[in-house]
C-alpha cells in the first residue's frame, strides 16, 4: 500500500509515519532523507542535485522525482511506502501519479490530517527531540518520564529547532495554504482523499488512520 500524509506542517505526520513504518512494515519516503542519502552515495541523481545546491540553487521537481524513481525501485518498497513531504504542489501531485503509473505502482489513500491553526502553532513552538535518537516530545503534552532524559535512548542532550517559533510558524502555514492545500481538491475529486482529525490524542489519530486506509 502506497499512501500520502498531507496536512500543514506540525500537523503530526512524520509521528504518524514513524508508527506505520513500525507496526506495519511501511517506509518512510522523505525527500530530505532521500536528497541527503543521494547526494551522500554519489548516484547520477545525486551528482545533479549536489551541483544545484551547491550553486545555491532550488533541487528542481525534476531531479526530485528522478530520486523518488530511484528509491522506489528498491525491494524494500515493495511493503508499501509513506509519502512524506511530497507532493507539496499540484505540479508535483501529477509529475508522482505519472511516475507511479510508469512503474505499474498505484497510490492508495491519501489521509489529509485536519488541524486548527492556533493549535499547530502552540505544537510547533513546544516541540524538541532527542539530539541523538531523534525521539520527538513537547513542553505540555509530551515530557520525558525523567526529566532530562530521552526514554528511548537515555540521552541527556535535547535540540529545538530555531525556526519552531509562533513567527515562522504562522509564515509556514501561510506558504501550506497558498502551495499545497490545493492537493486537498485535487485528490478529493480523484476519489483517493480521506480526512482525519489531526488534533486527536496520537492514539486516536493512528487508529483513524487506520481506517481510512483499510
Amino acid at each position: 500500500m502506497n499512501i500520502i500524509l498531507l496536512g500543514p506542517p506540525g500537523a503530526g505526520k512524520g509521528t504518524q509515519a514513524r508508527i506505520l513504518v513500525d507496526r506495519d512494515g511501511m517506509v518512510q519516503l522523505s525527500t530530505g532523507d532521500m536528497l541527503r542519502e543521494a547526494v551522500a552515495a554519489g548516484t547520477e541523481i545525486g551528482r545533479q542535485a549536489k551541483a544545484v545546491m551547491d550553486a545555491g540553487d532550488l533541487v528542481t521537481d525534476e531531479i526530485v522525482i528522478g530520486i523518488i524513481s530511484d528509491r522506489l525501485d528498491r525491494p524494500d518498497v515493495k511493503g508499501g511506502a509513506i509519502f512524506d513531504g511530497f507532493p507539496r504542489t499540484l505540479a508535483q501531485a501529477d509529475a508522482l501519479q505519472s511516475l507511479l503509473a510508469e512503474k505499474g505502482m498505484a497510490l492508495d489513500a491519501v489521509v489529509e490530517m485536519r488541524c486548527d491553526d492556533e493549535e499547530l502553532i502552540e505544537r510547533v513552538v513546544g516541540r524538541f527531540t532527542c539530539a541523538h535518537c531523534g525521539e520527538g516530545y513537547h513542553a505540555t503534552y509530551k515530557m520525558p518520564d525523567k526529566e532530562g532524559v530521552c526514554d528511548k535512548c537515555g540521552s541527556t542532550e535535547f535540540k529545538h529547532r530555531p525556526d519552531d517559533n509562533r513567527e515562522a510558524m504562522q509564515n509556514r502555514l501561510l506558504v501550506y495554504y497558498k502551495e499545497t492545500s490545493p492537493l486537498i481538491g485535487y485528490y478529493h475529486a480523484k476519489g483517493s482523499l480521506k480526512s482525519v482529525d489531526g488534533t486527536a490524542a496520537i492514539d486516536t489519530v493512528t487508529a483513524s488512520i487506520a481506517d481510512a486506509i483499510r
